[in-house]
């Protein structure tokens, strides 16, 4: 018997309509190369032609209720996206939580009822609340948890009726998909739920083609190279690294280097992600 895959079980919910036209954009493909034109992304080209999908992540539409027309793939993306009705005849697209079926009504506003899709200030979704979408600044758009199956989690908020907030009641300590403690500001919005398509971890690419419809080329060891093209070429057979240190194909020291360079926002994380 051949095994089910279980990327289908949540396409099931997908409309079987076209895209809506004023809210796709062409893009001209770069293949990882910057505007210099040179390659600041390796191992990228080719693929299936895709249009890009206009998604709001601002939401700033404010208490207009808005119907969801239908639930559709977006190749540029993991998570599904929804196209939305609102009340005044305008459509928009959003990603799309895990539960919200077509018909479903939701609404951003400050502060509305708990409901999956529904989005509103950090300030009044109450701890232990599962939330998507979250601002980092007021009204500068979502963009935290934003991909398939992820959620993050209201951890803690200290409330006070004083107009004269101290430091620590401005923010809100969320947990992050990562395991990530931080602070974000209460005047900040987020959306309720889990993001749908959550099976999508357990897609594996069956062959080398299908890496290549997605725009991935192909990677070569280093350890597989010449001494002249790779710090790890060179040798007989499977040779080890044979340094102290693994290095890029540039010479930079490349295991256990932290990545993270913006050391202003550092006040703002209580707890470090688990490695």
């Amino acid at each position: 018997m051949k095994k089910k895959n279980l990327q289908f079980k949540s396409k099931k919910i997908l409309s079987k309509k076209k895209p809506e036209k004023r809210l796709l954009l062409t893009l001209k493909k770069r293949a990882g190369r910057a505007k210099s034109g040179r390659i600041t992304i390796r191992h990228r080209g080719g693929g299936v032609k895709r249009r890009y999908r206009i998604i709001d992540f601002d939401q700033k539409k404010i208490d207009i209720p808005a119907k969801v027309n239908a639930i559709e793939y977006d190749p540029n993306r993991s998570v599904f996206i929804c196209l939305l009705e609102y009340q005044d005849g305008e459509k928009r697209y959003q990603i799309c939580p895990d539960g919200l079926k077509i018909g479903d009504e939701i609404i951003c506003s400050e502060k509305t009822e708990i409901k999956i899709g529904n989005r509103m200030k950090l300030k009044n979704i109450p701890v232990g609340t599962n939330i998507y979408n979250i601002e980092l600044e007021p009204d500068k758009g979502g963009k935290l948890a934003r991909g398939a199956g992820v959620s993050a989690k209201v951890l803690a908020r200290l409330d006070s009726n004083n107009f004269n907030l101290t430091k620590e009641e401005k923010y809100v300590n969320i947990t992050m998909p990562s395991g990530e403690i931080r602070k974000i500001l209460k005047e900040c919005f987020a959306s309720i739920g889990q993001l749908s398509f959550p099976e999508h971890k357990f897609i594996k690419l069956r062959k080398a083609g299908q890496s290549r419809l997605l725009r991935r080329r192909p990677v070569v060891r280093g350890s597989a190279m010449n001494p002249v093209d790779h710090p790890h070429g060179g040798g007989e057979g499977r040779s080890p690294i044979g340094l102290k240190h693994p290095k890029t194909p540039w010479g930079k020291i490349a295991l256990g280097v932290k990545t993270r360079k913006n050391k202003r926002t550092n006040k703002f994380i209580l707890k470090r992600r688990k490695k």
